[in-house]
């Protein structure tokens, strides 16, 4: 009986051991799970004439899911053009002045550089040579003074391009293009309503892949480095299903326990928070519960 005893206190020691070096039954941290949601807002003002988009829809990034009235920007487009064809028209006289000065100034250097030849056979002379540097000259000023005369139309024509620029950029903002593939998660508005620059339109998020946000304490930092494989684990009915995860941010400063997941007597406890990428298979939703587990982790 002796003998038995003895075997049974050795053995429960063991398990005693045991239970002190592994884990005490607990997670290493607890949180809830995140994605980068961005809200899509409108860039331009007017009706909405067109707008697919449906909560719970999975969206291809690049995709045009709808778009905003451009009649009146259309029309000032049309304005602009017109306006730019009437100053042209003005601007035609001036311009063949300019294409006509050219080519006598064209002329003017040809019979200079024939005289140049001449004069070293000693066939022309100085005087003729000086002529014709004088109708250069001359030929020279003319252009820059119809340059100047030219110049209001020139820049009004650049200022019309530039408003076209513009037009054209509105225009194209009027197109609701999705930034990014994901899931819908909340519609705002509907087709027919009215929408200004920053009218939020509808809230997408990438969920294929999930945070999971949870907070250690100091004395677990030292066990945590980013790139760390670990383990977690979230309700499934009346058991626990684990994914793979890998840390991939560790807070540089402490916090107050977030009120929401703690007791009152945890809440003035620092902590540091971490998030943990988690690869989703479609269970994994935001604000769902979730544990991280170090033991567990391979």
């Amino acid at each position: 009986m002796k003998q038995i005893a003895l075997l049974t206190f050795i053995a429960v020691g063991t398990l005693f051991l045991k239970g002190c070096t592994s884990s005490n039954g607990k997670a290493d941290g607890y949180g809830n799970f995140e994605a980068t949601e961005v809200k899509v807002a409108a860039e331009g003002n007017g009706k909405l004439m067109a707008f697919e988009v449906a909560e719970g829809a999975t969206l291809e990034k690049g995709a045009l899911v709808g778009y905003i009235d451009t009649v009146a920007l259309g029309l000032k487009r049309d304005q602009l053009l017109v306006q730019k064809e009437v100053i042209r028209s003005k601007s035609k006289g001036v311009l063949s002045q300019i294409n006509v000065l050219g080519s006598q100034l064209k002329t003017a250097q040809v019979n200079k550089e024939r005289i140049e030849r001449l004069m070293e056979d000693q066939a022309a002379t100085q005087k003729q040579l000086d002529d014709v540097n004088g109708e250069i000259e001359v030929i020279h000023n003319r252009i820059r003074s119809v340059e100047v005369q030219n110049a209001p139309v020139v820049n009004e024509l650049k200022s019309i391009d530039v408003q076209l620029a513009q037009i054209a950029d509105q225009i194209k903002k009027c197109w609701i293009v999705n930034p990014l593939q994901g899931t819908v998660l909340t519609k705002y508005v509907e087709p027919s309503e009215v929408v200004g620059f920053g009218t939020p339109l509808y809230k997408i998020a990438d969920l294929t892949e999930m945070e999971l946000r949870v907070y250690v304490s100091e004395t677990q930092l030292a066990a945590l480095s980013v790139g760390q494989k670990v383990v977690v684990k979230v309700d499934s009915g009346t058991d626990m299903k684990s994914y793979p995860g890998i840390i991939s941010w560790i807070a540089p400063e402490a916090e107050f326990t977030p009120k929401i997941i703690q007791t009152k007597e945890e809440r003035v406890t620092l902590v540091y928070a971490v998030k943990v990428k988690v690869s989703n298979d479609g269970s994994l939703k935001i604000g769902m519960p979730g544990e991280m587990w170090l033991s567990d982790a391979k």
